[in-house]
């Protein structure tokens, strides 16, 4: 089920390569809070890859839709699946996703497949596969480090990562960013929807409450750019006592 996906356009390693594993900033929280958009800005001051795993989720939803396939429909995303060629870019400068030949990294914002994220998100056997594949992808990126951020990803998918962070907002802070990001949308709908999600997402994984070991970073009272610099002061204050500075 899983082979196209491990083709080395993906990130399955190339065999006989060799480098040291990059480091991994593992950035966990509610929708809304920021995430994609630190995470970026964090790994382009570290020079490290970037990992959305969300477009992931959103690329298969957006595959499942263009089959017709009712995303609430566990057999059915399970069936999709088999034939998902997905590839992503961990470049800060230059991202896209890719569904075969395909180019869906606008497509897959769009609000029909955020509507149906979920769906295809809660289905156990998908999020493992998908996992797993996210592990390969950055265990063969030639990168010093990779911030990888998305849900789960700091206790389920890289518990071990050197930096694990919970970027959060009170629900009114992030609605209201969400919905300056939408222009196009009624704020009282984006609250709405991000209410859903939230709702639909705490199914699946609990993305509220920080780990053992998780460092949080609460931006309810921080500009953009402020918030960078606070992830920026737990990767260095986390890396230093790690390495005895």
């Amino acid at each position: 089920m899983t082979e196209s996906l491990l083709k080395p356009g993906f990130g399955a390693p190339v065999e006989g390569s060799a480098h040291a594993a990059p480091v991994v900033v593992a950035i966990d929280g509610p929708a809304g809070s920021g995430k994609s958009s630190v995470s970026k800005a964090t790994a382009a001051r570290l020079g490290y890859g970037f990992l959305d795993t969300g477009a992931a989720y959103r690329a298969l939803a957006w595959h499942a839709l263009e089959h017709g396939v009712d995303t609430s429909d566990a057999t059915a995303v399970l069936e999709v699946f088999g034939d998902f060629d997905y590839a992503i870019s961990l470049d800060t400068t230059d991202r896209w996703v890719r569904v075969g030949t395909v180019d869906v990294t606008s497509a897959i914002r769009e609000p029909r497949v955020t509507d149906a994220v979920s769906g295809v998100a809660r289905v156990a056997s998908v999020r493992h596969a998908v996992n797993e594949l996210f592990r390969r992808l950055v265990a063969s990126a030639a990168l010093p480090g990779v911030v990888v951020e998305g849900r789960d990803i700091t206790t389920v998918v890289f518990p071990g990562a050197a930096v694990r962070i919970l970027l959060t907002a009170a629900p009114e802070v992030r609605a209201a960013r969400r919905s300056a990001e939408l222009t196009d949308q009624d704020a009282a709908k984006v609250a709405a929807a991000l209410h859903k999600r939230d709702a639909a997402d705490s199914t699946v994984v609990d993305f509220l409450t920080a780990a053992e070991g998780v460092e949080v970073v609460d931006s309810t009272h921080l500009d953009f750019e402020q918030t960078v610099d606070a992830v920026l002061s737990v990767v260095e204050n986390t890396m230093g006592a790690r390495d005895g500075r």
